[in-house]
């Protein structure tokens, strides 16, 4: 490690022709080894919080690890994290007593607020404030955007949704205050730009971007210079950060370009959004990976498909519509198919978590620094209930947390003990939050078995 007198400053960014630029966390950042201590600034501590949303429950048969204590044996949907399966802890027998009377609509609203839906068709919604908005309102206001919404949707239908719910509850996953839903974004191009984009009308971006064949065009000096100041390790992670903004560039690029013949309706929103739902996937993943190794947001949700999807995986060969296949009626045919489905969304949060891993930062990785819980509001579909939810939680060891395992709880417990846990693992103090009961230590307790 390089240890210099004068440190860079952690919020540097280059500036180019519409183009900010946020950096990694460089050893050049870290005044004096004194810096790698657990104080709240250091890279040591955990201080990045994600949710991803997977829709309409699971097949719990195929969902839950065999094992009582430890991940050492996966089950069929979950066998894709055997690489990242040290890193990931399966908890089973949390519940969302507050999605009840049992809906699509109120599994995705009660998901992170773990509040009672109000029933209306109208615009007199009303929830609750969201646990990653509740993150955001602390450990956000130190980075370029407090939150980032993401989903894979393009739906903003509105009106009455699902036995009475406003789509609202639906289409949102987030919630700044009870009244207050943040629309996610699904287009890649606008998430890109979002994050290293200076904004402007969409004729003004269209303009900025037709003046450069690449965002990083307009930074070559800068960036040169920049290096120029640099010791070799941090040389070498700027090269691999870039490289990685320019890649993804690329895939952004292809996707618009084999669109281009086919626009969307809506011509004042860029077009580009790839085929394939993996390849669009991976692009909002690696989109995440982009913004959590910048320090340009801190908390992060993402919805893997809208609840009553009826998209369909023919690249798993499930060409059936989602939703359809959840209300199986006990066919094992269809159940199957439903497993397949929650393999293949496993799979992607899994390429995701090793990506994590594989990017260093301070004295770990980035996956080391940051806490994700991925699950669903519901558990079993075909009968819309909301016990037993399919949760994962990844990273966190540099809170402690101890990977590898299955938490299989005694007694239902509430989702809102797992979200109050994470809340206080980042730095968000509070005692209590929605209907939960308590904090679920033995996530952060060494494993006794």
């Amino acid at each position: 490690m390089i240890i210099t007198k004068k440190a860079l400053p952690r919020r540097t960014f280059l500036r180019g022709i519409g183009t900010t630029l946020a950096l990694p966390l460089l050893d050049a950042m870290i005044p004096s080894l004194t810096a790698l201590a657990d104080t709240p600034a250091s890279p040591a501590r955990l201080r990045r919080l994600g949710f991803v949303y997977m829709p309409m429950g699971c097949d719990i048969t195929r969902w839950t690890p065999p094992g009582e204590n430890t991940l050492d044996e996966l089950s069929p949907s979950l066998r894709s994290l055997a690489p990242i399966r040290q890193h990931v802890t399966a908890i089973t027998n949390l519940e969302l007593q507050n999605a009840y009377p049992g809906t699509h609509a109120t599994s995705n609203a009660a998901f992170l607020s773990a509040a009672r839906a109000k029933r209306t068709e109208s615009t007199d919604y009303y929830l609750g404030t969201t646990v990653d908005q509740i993150a955001a309102q602390q450990i956000g206001q130190e980075t370029q955007l407090p939150s980032l919404e993401m989903s894979m949707d393009l739906l903003s239908v509105v009106g009455q949704c699902d036995n009475g719910y406003a789509c609202v509850y639906q289409n949102n996953l987030s919630w700044s205050s009870p009244t207050t839903p943040l629309p996610a974004e699904a287009h890649p191009r606008i998430v890109f730009e979002t994050l290293f984009g200076e904004g402007g009308s969409s004729a003004e971006r269209t303009a900025a971007l037709k003046r450069r064949a690449s965002l990083l065009d307009s930074l070559v000096d800068e960036i040169k210079r920049l290096q120029q100041t640099l010791g070799p390790e941090d040389r070498n992670t700027i090269d691999f950060y870039l490289e990685t903004i320019r890649e993804v560039e690329r895939r952004i690029q292809q996707a618009e370009s084999d669109t281009a013949e086919n626009p969307l309706p809506d011509l004042e929103r860029p077009v580009g959004v790839p085929a394939a739902y993996a390849d669009h996937a991976r692009l909002m993943f690696d989109l995440q990976a982009l913004a959590l190794q910048g320090d340009i947001t801190r908390v992060i949700t993402f919805q893997l498909a809208r609840e009553t999807s009826n998209r369909t995986y023919p690249e798993i060969g499930v060409s059936d519509p989602h939703h359809p296949l959840t209300h199986h009626g006990n066919d094992p045919e269809k159940i199957a198919k439903v497993a397949k489905i929650n393999h293949f969304h496993v799979s992607l949060f899994a390429e995701f978590l090793k990506k994590l891993k594989a990017t260093p930062e301070g004295n770990g990785s980035l996956l080391d620094h940051s806490l994700y819980l991925y699950g669903s509001g519901m558990g079993n579909p075909n009968v819309h209930d909301h016990t037993n939810l399919p949760i994962l939680v990844a990273g966190g060891a540099a809170g402690n947390m101890q990977g590898g395992r299955h938490i299989k709880l005694d007694k239902p417990t509430p989702l809102a003990n797992l979200h109050l846990t994470l809340l206080n693992k980042v730095g968000v103090q509070r005692d209590s939050f929605a209907d939960s009961q308590g904090q679920m230590n033995e996530l952060f307790e060494p494993l006794d078995v």
